[in-house]
């Protein structure tokens, strides 16, 4: 197939300018070549598509056939080439993104808001998710999560600061149940549980040398950490969730935070794509867009 595209490539030239010398000379090889390549492509079709003088060269019938058919078809291909060429310089087109519902409340939502009026001309397709992706596999451009969360062969560039887990439940909770002092008092409380597709998220937490790890137990396991949210703050219990996304609602009272002293800081978001070579110009953007200054 390979050097049946190259060859019948070769030959729509000749039937256009009905001569291996000007032939050979626009496609920049000799014409000893040229003619080597038709006597094969003639061989393998099975039949003669030009007819050689020593005057002149004119396709026959069956290469005025294949020629009606196949000059459209190379412009067709010669579009799509320069389409995907164009992608490199020009910041257009689509991409497609995949991120943790909280990274793009709290962290990019606002980036890309400016990123679009900035490149009108870019579609961001954007699939929320909270797992790990094979963004490869999976047909995304880039994907953005947690430092540590991050495959190795990629490329990863930071887009937010340092965060960190807040352990928190609502004011009308806690009239009937005492602020827990240390991460083992939550195993007498009402928790409410956070689940990757891989299974229930185990509350993880330090204290200088110390560390502890405990198996939320309760009446709700849901897969949005907005939802957890909502529930704490309508009393069922305690939940966790990134301290930067419930900062407002500590603030006005809505929610109080516990544990702080348990829950220490960690690298935060991360952009991460497969290579540095060739990328898209409109991923390049994307990328310049969302990358932490300094």
């Amino acid at each position: 197939m390979r050097n049946n595209l190259s060859d019948l490539a070769a030959y729509a030239v000749i039937a256009q300018e009905r001569s291996f010398t000007l032939a050979a000379q626009r496609l920049g090889v000799s014409q000893s070549a040229l003619s080597h390549s038709m006597r094969g492509l003639e061989k393998r079709l099975g039949i003669e598509l030009l007819a050689r003088t020593s005057r002149s060269v004119s396709p026959t019938a069956a290469g005025e056939s294949l020629l009606k058919d196949l000059a459209p078809a190379l412009e067709q291909i010669q579009h799509a080439l320069n389409y995907v060429q164009k992608q490199t310089i020009r910041t257009a087109g689509r991409v497609r993104l995949v991120a943790p519902r909280p990274a793009l409340s709290t962290v990019l939502l606002s980036k890309l808001v400016r990123f679009s009026a900035d490149y009108p001309e870019v579609v961001l397709d954007v699939t929320t998710s909270n797992d790990k992706i094979d963004i490869v596999a999976d047909g995304f451009d880039a994907g953005v999560q947690i430092g540590e969360y991050v495959q190795r062969d990629m490329i990863a560039v930071r887009v937010s600061d340092d965060l960190r887990l807040a352990v928190f439940g609502s004011p009308s909770y806690f009239r009937t149940h005492p602020l827990p002092k240390t991460p083992r008092e939550l195993n007498d409380h009402t928790c409410l549980a956070f689940r990757f597709s891989t299974g229930v998220y185990r509350w993880e937490f330090e204290k200088g040398t110390r560390s502890l790890t405990v198996n939320p137990t309760g009446p709700l396991i849901i897969d949005d950490s907005e939802l957890v949210v909502e529930a704490a703050l309508k009393g069922m219990g305690i939940g966790t969730a990134l301290e930067i996304s419930v900062t407002d609602l500590v603030a006005q009272g809505q929610l109080i935070q516990v544990l702080k002293e348990w829950c220490p800081s960690f690298p935060g978001y991360y952009l991460y794509y497969p290579s540095r070579r060739n990328k898209p110009a409109a991923l390049a953007a994307l990328i310049r867009a969302l990358r932490l200054p300094g």
